[in-house]
């Protein structure tokens, strides 16, 4: 599995500084997507509706709507 490319702009393209710590989203070569994004695991784990669960090996991350606002032309609608 490796990252095939960036989904929407880099975090310096969206204002960020640093860009050390900032969320994203890329497309993998297996067709998943990975997003660094903070863990809220503990905060929103109770919040999930009935029919939602995670796995052992799932965390719950949260990204900022700009970041997936603006990556919305980049996501393959296939």
């Amino acid at each position: 599995m490796k990252i095939i490319r960036r989904i929407g702009p880099s975090p310096q393209q969206r204002g960020s500084v640093t860009g050390e710590t900032c969320p994203d989203i890329f497309e993998l070569s297996d067709g998943r997507f990975a997003v660094i994004g903070t863990d809220a695991t503990a905060e929103l784990e109770s919040e999930l509706p009935a029919d939602a669960a995670r796995a052992a090996d799932e965390r719950i991350v949260v990204i900022s709507r700009e970041t997936l606002v603006r990556a919305k032309a980049d996501i393959p609608s296939e």
